[in-house]
């Protein structure tokens, strides 16, 4: 939030002001005008591995959204297996257009496998796939002016330029369509929405840029632990519209009240992050240090289950 912080002091005074106006806008909507909605995409995953856990990520923010958030449940689609094929997202987007006022908020988030060849950068699906410019005259015919569309899949950098626009905030795993494999980023974002570490300003919500951040943060430290070469790199087109951009308020009972026992459950959370992102990362490390490094992790994840269980009971 520092480097947010010192990059908004250093904007022109037009810059200041356009930022201002737009806060008071926000403010100035009445609240029962405006909502947010949430559309996630599953494409295809390459593998059965990861097609478990593109559907745990989707189901995750989804639950997240409504429960932790408060959004109506009536107000997220996903769209997984078979149903996510380009016909459907159209009709999604149709659907959206149809309910979406100015000031809604919209996020469309895209888990799944990308790819790039002869300079055109494809978010897999089950039949054609779907391009940035397949993209173009869907986001189009949605009236908010508060958009963001998160594609954490492969290769997904090109998609920044060719969708960002004003009001609309794209953000991606990668920075070129080059960076071709398996991607982590979508693990942390997602978990983003529901750790008090992502929310740097300790505001009680989760901003688009605060959730990118973490994950970014989180993306590298999962390469660094394993001595890897950091293969993603993810971008966001409009820091500061992202910076106001968020899918809701958290609830205050989200972990437990009992300090010790709060503590517990983010240093479990921690080590399930870490099982996650070693997964993902298990075609490129040795496989007898990919299978100790496990062993090890899952040892303390149960530890940790244990401790968890111990606590609660003597907080009953």
């Amino acid at each position: 939030m520092g480097s947010l912080l010192k990059s908004l002091r250093v904007r022109s005074a037009g810059s200041l002001l356009l930022l201002a106006c737009t806060l008071l806008l926000i403010g100035a909507a009445p609240a029962a005008a405006q909502s947010s909605h949430l559309l996630i995409i599953v494409g295809l995953a390459g593998d059965p591995a990861h097609g478990e856990l593109f559907t745990k990520w989707a189901q995750t923010l989804a639950a997240t959204a409504q429960q932790r958030l408060g959004m109506p449940k009536e107000n997220i689609v996903v769209l997984s297996g078979d149903g996510a094929t380009r016909d459907a997202v159209a009709r999604a987007f149709g659907a959206l257009a149809a309910r979406v006022e100015a000031d809604d908020t919209v996020a469309i988030v895209l888990f799944g496998h990308g790819t790039f060849a002869g300079k055109v950068a494809k978010f897999n699906l089950p039949g054609p796939d779907m391009t940035p410019e397949d993209f173009v005259p869907l986001l189009a015919k949605l009236r908010s002016k508060r958009i963001a569309l998160v594609n954490t899949a492969s290769a997904s950098g090109p998609f920044v330029d060719a969708l960002a626009a004003p009001g609309r905030v794209i953000v991606s795993a990668t920075r070129t369509g080059a960076e071709q494999y398996a991607t982590l980023f979508g693990g942390p974002f997602v978990e983003a929405f529901a750790t008090e570490a992502a929310d740097a300003n300790r505001d009680g919500k989760v901003t688009i840029l605060e959730a990118a951040e973490y994950a970014k943060q989180q993306v590298a430290a999962a390469f660094e632990r394993e001595g890897l070469l950091q293969t993603e790199h993810s971008l966001v087109s409009d820091t500061t519209s992202a910076a106001l951009l968020s899918l809701g308020s958290a609830h205050t009972d989200a972990l437990p009240a009992d300090p010790r026992v709060r503590a517990l459950y983010v240093e479990r959370q921690d080590l399930e992050r870490r099982i996650e992102s070693l997964r993902l990362l298990k075609a490129g490390m040795d496989p007898d240090k990919y299978a100790a490094e496990l062993e090890r992790l899952a040892t303390a994840l149960a530890e940790k289950t244990r401790q968890i269980r111990e606590a609660e009971g003597k907080v009953k």
